[in-house]
């Protein structure tokens, strides 16, 4: 009888993978050893604004619960988190001023995943795309289905911009054209104050530009004359005692987007994947690259043929930027210039992640408590 998938990873688990696998899968992505290699056992990693995800992840798998519930459970803290640009409660809107959530999460166990797209005034997505996985047949309900749908199940209509949000909307708004009535920073006669700043000094302040790099710093946020562009977003993955695994991304998506614009975040297989027989992935940073690459599908399927969590994130991470035709996309040196973080554990308890630039950093939670690690990266610093 031909061995099954799971006879062949629980086999490359116990040998080295060099030994298992062709050297020819490994040659392009084998990389200095990462520190998730060695590991075994439960753990939650997440993109590096989910240091408190995490925490409440491995705590809940602990005390036994499922590793879904668990995953959504700690996205769930940074969604209600008012000074976190990238998800939820004073996400960053669309061009319209209206901010629109995605979000999905995938089940090892049942190969199941639920999701919702372009919600509206719904702080918690992930945990609506939870319901969706639990109380549908459907993988995926958009825009005013979805809204009803949360509703209906309990969940209550609110105003997700905070004093903050509003602010950096008005002020893009305003900057997009020098023509018209709303005067850019550079036409004023005062010194626009940083809405972040709350009065305490210009923009170009040290005090005011240290507040904004440190905020930035784990959200995938830039930031231009006191406006703020995301592409960032929460993904967290868990495996528990019994590695089974799950993965949950939940997101506002792209700042100042065409109303109706849909990300990778609430699409399986791009945003997030898992596979119970091998592990789990996801991604955070441009959207549109991660769905064109199939990026949490395609990091699993490469711990699948023996890589690493930390090998195959790169090995995908590399791909993005090999796949990347468009002029616009690259640089004077060549380079993309967007950046993607990529990330992966595998269900006997190893993880890591990749990012395309330098400096990328993920947090993890296992035995020995939460931190935030650093990835590799494509380019080296």
């Amino acid at each position: 009888m031909a061995p099954t998938r799971r006879d062949v990873l629980s086999t490359s688990l116990a040998i080295p993978a060099i030994l298992a696998f062709p050297s020819v899968a490994l040659s392009k992505t084998r990389r200095q050893a990462a520190p998730g290699d060695d590991h075994r056992g439960p753990v939650a990693i997440a993109s590096a604004n989910g240091i408190p995800a995490v925490e409440r992840a491995f705590a809940m798998m602990h005390e036994g619960a499922d590793p879904a519930d668990a995953a959504v459970a700690g996205v769930t803290i940074v969604e209600n988190d008012p000074n976190d640009l990238s998800v939820g409660y004073g996400g960053l809107p669309n061009e319209e001023g209206v901010i629109q959530l995605d979000a999905s999460v995938m089940h090892g166990p049942t190969h199941k995943s639920g999701a919702v797209a372009c919600i509206e005034g719904i702080k918690n997505p992930a945990a609506v795309a939870l319901l969706v996985l639990k109380r549908t047949d459907h993988c995926l309900i958009v825009g005013e289905g979805a809204k009803r749908f949360a509703m209906a199940n309990g969940f209550k209509e609110e105003d997700l911009m905070t004093d903050r949000t509003r602010q950096i909307w008005m002020r893009w708004n305003a900057n997009l054209n020098d023509r018209d009535d709303w005067l850019d920073e550079d036409q004023m006669d005062w010194d626009a104050r940083d809405p972040m700043n709350r009065g305490r000094g210009p923009i170009g302040s040290n005090e005011a530009v240290n507040e904004l790099e440190r905020l930035a710093a784990d959200h995938d946020v830039r930031w231009r004359n006191g406006v703020a562009y995301t592409t960032g977003t929460i993904n967290c993955c868990t495996v528990d005692g019994s590695g089974d695994v799950a993965s949950c991304t939940t997101t506002s998506g792209l700042s100042w987007k065409i109303p109706g614009r849909v990300g990778d975040s609430p699409i399986t297989g791009a945003g997030m994947y898992c596979d119970n027989d091998v592990g789990a992935a996801g991604a955070t940073g441009r959207g549109e690259a991660v769905i064109l690459n199939c990026g949490g599908f395609s990091i699993v399927r490469a711990m699948e043929r023996g890589l690493t969590p930390t090998e195959a994130c790169l090995e995908v991470a590399g791909d993005i930027v090999r796949r990347t035709k468009e002029k616009r996309l690259r640089g004077e040196d060549g380079r993309v210039n967007f950046d993607v973080k990529l990330y992966a554990a595998r269900k006997d308890g190893a993880y890591g992640g990749a990012s395309i630039r330098p400096g990328g950093r993920f947090a993890v939670c296992d035995e020995n408590g939460a931190r935030i690690e650093a990835c590799p990266s494509v380019y080296n610093a």
